[in-house]
């Protein structure tokens, strides 16, 4: 049976009737009427973030360490536009967000009203759809199949526009179930000759490696577990994306850690010197291909995914799959155990002993200062200190979030969130915010810079309003460290603009906001920081003071292949330059 009611109580019982639980968002003029009906109810929890790209950042981190959607609620104008930056952030992760923004009323539409914006242009590049409803009739049902959209095939954000007169106006509401949606219905089952074909290529490949990216922890549980079951079946070496981390277990036999431009030496040349490789729900984007013409010269290449303009984009697929993970991992592992469950085994034994040879350059070493933290060590004694915990991460972006993916292990998926395709500085505190609400009683720390950490600063009174233990562990080095990284090594030395200065005494800056502040730079002391960070009740802002001109290695350089690589104290020919690092 059909109710009648208002637009704005239609966006909330359709909410609900999605399973929706928190919002985050913002008020404002356009989304007045969302608000009252939000206010009489008490089913969907609403969080208030100080700005628009905080909510997004938000419900970002909540949909990934969840696996459900986030929902963002803005007004119109500039409420709209500052929530860009998230909402394209989550395209680029294949996040699924729903936005729902507010409108001037349809017939001020185009007239330059107060905070209007054309908003569906604004985001037609950065979403997967979005919709302006113009009649109360078509909202609910819009509503639903937004989310449908966000959720389906490769996941990622939509928005719905809602003009005030929309959300005033009575009409039928239309539930779920009543909902069109066979309109987008994303292939799940790859095809089984393309299937047969790779199960055939495993069986005979000298050189393997499983390449896989953030598709294998969008597809779900399900798909982690044939990952796990299908690497350690056929013994091949693995590495990731960034996105891609805790897919396959960092204490599994068979990790050869991150790969790609701050990847480790062994993933990188293994990748480089394999003759088979399976790409699994990854893009091959330029942080992991460096230069095309050389990116694995030598190998066949497999690529699934369910995206099909991904296949074919960036490299040739000698052998395409299109579908979802799980569904295709599945079909590989039923096929290949049928045909006898084979490998080279022969092949497969020298190449492990290539691979011993690479990992024992130990790439990731570095000698502890007894003066100043070094980041490395920083990151390696937060693990050590926070492993046996419930824990999830973030972190901004920068040297600190390349340190943190080398240096922290992640056992399990949706344990890792980090701006990886946009590289967006500012998303990692909000993103904390999301995953703590998600996840109250974890342990949720964000590893910052202080650059990137300031660019969301506001989102404390967040924290401190809903009592989010979130942990802030900022690794101050007082500079826009890769910034300063690549002027170093690629720019002549010519440190423009890349110095932070002015910087706010962060203990301070904690209990103005009522949360509590530590500071740390001795290396003797960096333990029992840590420890009363993780031990405070509230939230937390850690400012540790770590080595100002750290840089991070491994890196290849921009354009180079993967067996072009700045190494740094894990030289193998030990003639490390003044630089600290040698092509290799």
């Amino acid at each position: 049976m059909t109710r009648a009611m208002t637009g704005a109580k239609m966006v909330v019982q359709a909410l609900k009737d999605q399973g929706v639980e928190v919002v985050f968002g913002y008020p404002g003029g356009a989304v007045l009427p969302i608000y009252d009906e939000i206010f009489q109810q008490n089913d969907i929890r609403h969080v208030l973030v100080r700005h628009e790209q905080g909510a997004a950042h938000a419900a970002e981190g909540y949909a990934r360490s969840t696996g459900k959607p986030g929902v963002v609620l803005v007004t119109s104008g500039p409420g709209a536009t500052n929530a860009v930056t998230g909402i394209t952030d989550a395209l680029m992760d294949s996040i699924p967000i729903v936005v729902l923004t507010g409108q001037v009323p349809t017939f001020m539409i185009g007239t330059d009203g107060f905070q209007e914006a054309d908003t569906v242009g604004i985001t037609r590049p950065c979403t997967k759809h979005n919709w302006l409803v113009k009649d109360t009739k078509d909202l609910s049902r819009t509503i639903h199949q937004a989310f449908h959209v966000a959720t389906t095939g490769r996941p990622g954000p939509v928005l719905v526009d809602i003009p005030k007169d929309v959300q005033f106006a009575t009409s039928e509401y239309t539930p779920p179930h009543k909902t069109p949606t066979a309109h987008y219905q994303p292939r799940l089952k790859g095809d089984l000759e393309q299937i047969t074909r790779l199960a055939e290529m495993i069986e005979t490949a000298e050189r393997p490696i499983f390449y896989t990216g953030g598709g294998v922890i969008n597809s779900g549980p399900a798909a982690s577990q044939l990952l796990r079951e299908l690497v350690d079946a056929t013994g091949f070496p693995i590495t990731s994306t960034l996105m891609g981390l805790g897919a396959y277990p960092a204490s599994g036999k068979h990790w050869m850690g991150m790969l790609g431009m701050h990847g480790t030496y062994e993933a990188n040349l293994a990748m480089h010197g394999c003759d088979l490789m399976i790409n699994i729900g990854a893009r091959f984007d330029d942080r992991i291909t460096g230069r095309i013409a050389d990116f694995s010269p030598h190998s066949k290449k497999a690529h699934i995914d369910i995206d099909p303009s991904s296949i074919n984009k960036v490299v040739h697929a000698d052998v395409p799959i299109l579908g979802d993970v799980a569904h295709v991992l599945e079909d590989l592992l039923r096929v290949w155990k049928a045909r006898g469950r084979k490998t080279n085994a022969a092949g497969l034994q020298k190449w492990w002993k290539k691979i011993d040879e690479w990992k024992a350059v130990n790439c990731l070493s570095y000698k502890p200062s007894g003066k100043m933290i070094r980041p490395q060590h920083a990151l390696t004694r937060l693990e050590a200190l926070t492993k046996g915990h419930d824990r999830y991460i973030c972190t901004e972006v920068g040297q600190h979030q390349m340190w943190a993916a080398q240096y922290l292990g992640f056992e399990a998926p949706n344990r890792w969130m980090t701006s990886g395709g946009l590289g967006t500085m500012g998303y990692g505190f909000p993103a904390s915010i999301g995953v703590q609400i998600a996840h109250p009683d974890a342990l949720v720390i964000n590893v910052a810079g202080e650059a990137s950490w300031l660019m969301n600063m506001q989102e404390m009174g967040t924290a401190v309003q809903y009592r989010l233990p979130v942990k802030q562990f900022i690794l101050n080095n007082e500079r826009l460290g890769m910034v300063r990284q690549w002027q170093q090594l690629l720019h002549g030395e010519r440190y423009s603009h890349s110095w932070s200065e002015s910087l706010p005494d962060f203990v301070k800056l904690a209990e103005a906001f009522g949360a509590k502040g530590i500071k740390c730079d001795n290396p003797a002391d960096l333990d029992d920081a840590i420890l009363e960070m993780i031990n405070h009740d509230g939230p937390v802002i850690m400012d540790c003071l770590v080595e100002k001109h750290e840089n991070c290695f491994p890196m290849i350089p921009s354009g180079e292949p993967h067996n072009k690589m700045l190494l740094g104290e894990a030289d193998p020919a030990n003639a490390i330059g003044a630089k600290g690092a040698v092509l290799v």
